[in-house]
This record gives C-alpha cells, sequence and structure tokens, in this order.
C-alpha cells in the first residue's frame, strides 16, 4: 500500500496549530489540484480535487472521515474514493518543539482497488511523496500566516 509521511516545523504554538487543523474547511483548499469540498458533518465531508495519473489529468472525488480528533497532537482520517475505487488513511500529528514552534507531521496512505490497481499504485508510489509533502507544507505555511496576524 503506498504511503509517505513528510515533517515540517511550524512556527506557531501547538494550540494555534489546533486551531487551524481542527476545521476541515482551513486545510480542504490546500490539498494540491483542490477543486472544491463540502463538509457533511464534523466527521464528514467530500472532496474533489485533479491530480495527475501518468499523462492525463483526472478529477478525484472522496470522502473524508475524520476517525479521531486528539486535540492538540493529532487528527486521523480514513478516505475512500467515490467516484475512483481506492481506499487510504492519513494524520496530521503535531509535537511542540519550544512554546512558539511545532515539528508537524503529515502521513498518506492510499491504495487502490479494481483492475487497474497495480498500475495505479505504482503511480501513487511515484506521486504520493509529492502530493504529501505539498499537502504538509502548504498546511503550515497558512497556520504560520494566519497566527502571525495575531501575535
Amino acid at each position: 500500500m503506498p504511503s509517505y509521511h513528510h515533517e515540517e516545523k511550524v512556527n506557531v504554538t501547538i494550540e494555534n496549530l489546533w486551531d487551524f487543523v481542527s476545521d476541515m474547511n482551513n486545510w480542504a483548499p490546500l490539498v494540491p489540484g483542490y477543486i472544491d469540498h463540502q463538509i457533511i458533518n464534523e466527521k464528514q465531508s467530500t472532496w474533489s480535487f485533479k491530480t495527475d495519473v501518468g499523462i492525463m489529468k483526472k478529477k478525484i472525488e472522496l470522502r473524508v472521515e475524520i476517525t479521531r480528533w486528539n486535540a492538540p497532537s493529532k487528527v486521523t482520517f480514513n478516505l475512500t474514493g467515490i467516484n475512483e475505487k481506492f481506499s487510504g488513511q492519513g494524520f496530521f500529528s503535531a509535537i511542540s518543539k519550544s512554546k512558539e514552534s511545532v515539528i508537524m507531521t503529515g502521513f498518506l496512505e492510499i491504495n487502490a482497488e479494481g483492475m487497474m490497481a497495480k498500475m495505479a499504485n505504482n503511480i501513487l508510489n511515484t506521486s504520493l511523496p509529492e502530493i504529501t509533502t505539498e499537502l504538509t507544507t502548504a498546511v503550515a505555511r497558512k497556520a504560520e500566516e494566519i497566527y502571525a496576524l495575531h501575535r
């Protein structure tokens, strides 16, 4: 199952980072290729984004279900494809390094299913590191941008 994690130093307090990631509206738009998202309830949402599949761009729709809010250090979630056969999971976790900085880890694991699974998983093995890094870095920078204004 393709997976990847990325660590990023974030120059905010752990409480500020938690305030940011505890609202899916803050980080859904930061997914690479973001189109839109809809919040169903505090634990479920649907997201649409475009991604490269080999030489083609493809619209992906998925359901994101929060499995655990563990304030202020971790949010875990499951991913289920709506228009494609895949499933996965992920998390954001944070460890305070000082009063004003945090090490945040973003993790994604996605497994394609069905007839095209082998080819799709090969593509995911190549693209998941970039997607995970881009998303984790975008969350870190956006949280810094927002909370730097409140210092």
